[in-house]
């Protein structure tokens, strides 16, 4: 297991980014599947999939019947002044709609059901090829006419500048609590964009995630990267009814438009990490985000 009290600064950065003067882009240095078919609930079909082009979505993963308790969390949160004003809360930057509220499993039992819930848990524990936990959560409400977007990006190069995370051996899972259709600002993908990092420029401010919660400015990958990226993989948009579940790999280049339909789109995302992955020391030289973004301290496995 990797040694919690080595620092960013013993470890050689293998994916630099927000140093150089131009961008660049690098060949991806870690594996995308740990596991084999015969470790979980995935076929090798899906794996390969998974493997070439950086994600999965199941329409339907769970009913109706089976996300309605979440459903009606997440608009009881949205109603209540106090999560509003919570530190874990994100505010759209114009309209003071709800955009995000973080550590949801953390903070909230009806959600940490849904974040832990073991036909999850076991296709993170497979792809990654490891135990597993919880390295950050939030619900992202996107409302009708005014949800904003979020720009195109790598979870992992902040995840990797920010918060340390030394590999690419974490992933996302998205599960749908209302329709995704292509008109409300579904979350789209670039296929086979995993393969390649993005280094990007500009320097990484202190307390950088106060503002690029709300609307990112560094670590936003350059034009060029991003149309050479599409141009090999194309755009997808996993959409389906609620209760759809996607998951797609730390280092795969994906964003949404806005929402200017009357129709809401709200999903709840938990990215998990491999035990073995655990953060070190920012790769920026700055202090850690806090806990409710990126967790430093609770790596006990989950499913165990």
């Amino acid at each position: 297991m990797t040694d919690p009290n080595r620092t960013a600064a013993s470890l050689a950065d293998r994916y630099p980014s927000r140093i150089a003067a131009e961008p660049s882009v690098l060949e991806r240095q870690d594996p995308v599947v740990h596991g084999r078919a015969e470790d979980g609930p995935l076929d090798a079909e899906r794996l390969a999939f998974y493997e070439n082009n950086g994600y999965l979505s199941f329409e339907a993963f769970f009913s109706a019947e089976e996300i309605r308790p979440y459903l009606d969390e997440l608009a009881r949160l949205r109603a209540s002044e106090s999560e509003r004003a919570a530190p874990e809360a994100v505010i759209e930057p114009d309209s003071g709609e709800l955009r995000s509220i973080f550590a949801v499993h953390k903070n909230n039992a009806v959600l940490r059901e849904l974040c832990t819930h073991p036909r999850l848990v076991a296709i993170a524990r497979q792809l990654l090829g490891d135990q597993v936990y919880i390295h950050q959560s939030r619900i992202n409400y996107k409302s009708g006419f005014r949800g904003r977007e979020f720009y195109w990006h790598s979870d992992f190069e902040t995840w990797h500048v920010e918060d340390g995370l030394p590999a690419m051996r974490t992933l996302s899972c998205s599960v749908s609590l209302t329709p995704n259709t292509e008109h409300n600002g579904p979350l789209m993908v670039i296929p086979r964009s995993h393969r390649k990092y993005v280094a990007c420029i500009g320097e990484t401010p202190e307390n950088h995630y106060r503002k690029s919660l709300r609307k990112q400015e560094y670590g936003v990958p350059d034009e060029d990267s991003l149309a050479s990226l599409v141009a090999e993989g194309g755009i997808v948009a996993p959409k389906g009814p609620a209760g759809s579940v996607t998951f797609f790999d730390c280092n795969l280049m994906h964003g949404s438009n806005s929402n200017i339909t009357p129709l809401p789109r709200s999903n709840v995302f938990m990215v998990f990490n491999s035990v073995e992955n655990r953060p070190q020391a920012p790769f920026c030289g700055l202090a850690p985000r806090p806990a409710f973004i990126a967790e430093r301290e609770d790596f006990r496995p989950l499913g165990d």
